[in-house]
């Protein structure tokens, strides 16, 4: 009978039970649960402490803003409030990682343009353009 639906076969308490073990050793496993197990609940920067419901608003921050490096000692994360996250990240955003820009992080070679190359020669006082044009 191709119209009828198969019913769903309801789940036994003890398979719900593996299902909800198995979620939270996930959920262990993950970072964050590492971190909040290891570090005290206080924002690295501004101090504040977290506990209850408040937790929540504590996040994990990589100090080397890097995802995928998660040592189990958790010496690469600090716990930072949600405010303190959102600047730290601001301030990466606007001068590149560690204070410097991408490309520099990277490694890559100078684009070869610089927009402020004859700023200099401009700001010079009229006298000292005067010399160096009789000069050349």
């Amino acid at each position: 009978m191709p119209g009828r639906k198969k019913r769903s076969v309801p789940k036994k308490p003890a398979e719900i039970l593996a299902e909800v073990r198995r979620s939270q050793t996930e959920r262990d496993r993950s970072y964050r649960e590492q971190a909040m197990k290891l570090l005290p609940h206080i924002c690295g920067r501004c101090g504040r402490e977290f506990s209850g419901k408040t937790l929540r608003e504590l996040t994990v921050h990589h100090k080397d803003h890097n995802h995928d490096n998660n040592p189990p000692d958790g010496s690469n994360w600090e716990l930072l409030c949600l405010y303190c996250h959102d600047d730290e990240h601001s301030r990466t955003a606007e001068g590149g990682y560690a204070g410097g820009s991408t490309l520099e992080s990277h490694g890559e070679e100078s684009l070869g343009h610089n927009p402020f190359g004859g700023l200099a020669d401009l700001l010079k006082p009229e006298s000292d353009q005067a010399d160096s044009e009789t000069s050349e």
